[in-house]
């Protein structure tokens, strides 16, 4: 028997030359005699990618023996804290070199106690932490430096499939190293890397050390924040995933207006669109959002969105996915008035939705210090006449509880800091302070309650 291996490879290369025009068409073109390259496009914003090193201490738990609570009572606590230091690596990227705005992810710095910032010249500066967002897996720097270089956004929404991409990053903390690759899907979602996912998917090579890199297009722009792979041991398979950069211009303008992101809610829950889905309404494809139910009095409500439509388009691009529909709802920011296209009644129609407040958002407060494990931290609610920080849950016999916080409770400063919300509070106590003093308004009286 013959081989076929010879035919393969004949038709692979015969593939392979019949792409190179279109390849070297669509990349940047030197002059004279100089070799088609993407170095031209590096050179300006290779010093706009910056390795960032992280250092701090990590909280773990671990349960202690029940004996210890049959002999010392039932306020012993349950379990002992540790602390171990910790030291890690990233990436980031420079948005504002006027202002030493630097962008990366939420899971680069989290419980770092002090984060250093290197150019690619090598000149180092500690950064400080504007705000973050984790269900989104985003964070904000700002680094007091000059002469640096930045990256403009690209309209991530314009991307295809098959678009040349660049990713630049510190793998493995080898240093700026720069790999290129297409746009391999969009819209991916359900990962469970984060709350909100609508990943871009490319195969240009990303690696542990790459989170909070740059994915670039050809003329150097910002398309993504590389934020995760899919693949053993932290090395790459040729699938990583990027945040959209329309996602993080979203999220660091909230950031910088408000101090925190603040969530668009559009009132509507529902699921994937499957292939019976869509035969069951008349529906000729399976990329839309399918809305199951419409909360009473939401913003979907008071537009007029129903049970069974199919949420095909927002603000005239397709919708892929719900879970693509939730993570830019979510992240657009309140108040944002946004154009909906349904599929109603085998019709298509358009309406336009005002994005109400994520009032009921809340944090479990361990995440910012483990002295207040056991309580619930919300936004203030309306009625209420102070700025801060309000307690909405205590879970009793808890560090929380043994402190003195009560549910109702509004946090309106720590260590004589004012707090007007929970990115406030977040800084604060993310300087590690030995002792965090609370400033409580509990009704028409105000408090002191000291932590340790």
């Amino acid at each position: 028997m013959k081989s076929r291996l010879p035919v393969v490879s004949a038709l692979a290369l015969s593939l392979s030359m019949a792409l190179i025009p279109q390849v070297q068409a669509a990349m940047p073109v030197g002059s004279g005699s100089e070799i088609r390259s993407l170095a031209p496009v590096l050179e300006k914003v290779t010093p706009a990618v910056v390795n960032i090193s992280v250092s701090g201490n990590k909280v773990s738990r671990q349960a202690l023996p029940e004996a210890f609570q049959f002999f010392f009572g039932p306020n012993m606590p349950n379990e002992q804290l540790q602390e171990r230091p910790f030291q890690a690596l990233g990436s980031g990227v420079i948005i504002d070199a006027k202002q030493g705005y630097v962008i990366t992810n939420n899971h680069v710095i989290s419980d770092a106690d002090k984060i250093l910032i290197t150019l690619i010249d090598g000149q180092e500066y500690e950064a400080e932490l504007i705000g973050s967002d984790k269900q989104s897996d985003i964070a904000l720097l700002k680094v007091d430096a000059k002469d640096l270089v930045e990256i403009k956004y690209a309209d991530s929404d314009q991307l295809r499939v098959g678009d040349f991409a660049i990713a630049i990053g510190n793998p493995f903390g080898l240093g700026q190293t720069v790999t290129s690759g297409i746009i391999s899907a969009l819209g991916r979602s359900g990962l469970n890397v984060g709350n909100l996912e609508n990943f871009i998917q490319t195969d240009a090579a990303i690696n542990s050390g790459n989170s909070g890199g740059a994915l670039l297009d050809l003329e150097g722009n910002l398309v993504g924040i590389n934020t995760a792979i899919l693949g053993p041991g932290g090395g790459n398979i040729g699938i990583g995933f990027a945040i959209p950069a329309n996602m993080v211009k979203n999220l660091t303008e909230q950031i910088l207006e408000f101090g925190e992101v603040r969530r668009g809610v559009l009132g509507v829950m529902g699921g994937e669109l499957t292939s019976e889905l869509a035969r069951t309404f008349g529906y000729r494809s399976q990329h839309g959002a399918f809305v199951s139910q419409v909360v009473e009095n939401s913003s979907a409500d008071k537009a007029g969105l129903k049970a069974g439509d199919i949420i095909i388009s927002l603000n005239d691009k397709p919708v892929r996915s719900f879970g693509e529909l939730r993570a830019k709802v979510a992240t657009m920011g309140a108040d944002k008035t946004v154009a909906l296209g349904l599929f109603r009644d085998g019709k298509e129609q358009q309406v336009e939705v005002t994005l109400a407040h994520a009032d009921n958002e809340s944090v479990a407060a361990d995440t910012l210090n483990e002295a207040l494990k056991g309580a619930t931290l919300s936004k203030v609610d309306s009625k209420d006449d102070v700025k801060g920080v309000k307690i909405t849950e205590v879970t009793p016999r808890s560090p929380a509880a043994r402190s003195g916080l009560e549910e109702g409770d509004i946090i309106i400063g720590v260590n004589r800091k004012r707090v007007k919300n929970l990115n406030d509070l977040r800084k604060i106590i993310q300087e590690k302070p030995d002792v965090i003093a609370l400033n409580i308004q509990r009704g028409n009286s105000a408090l002191y309650l000291v932590l340790r």
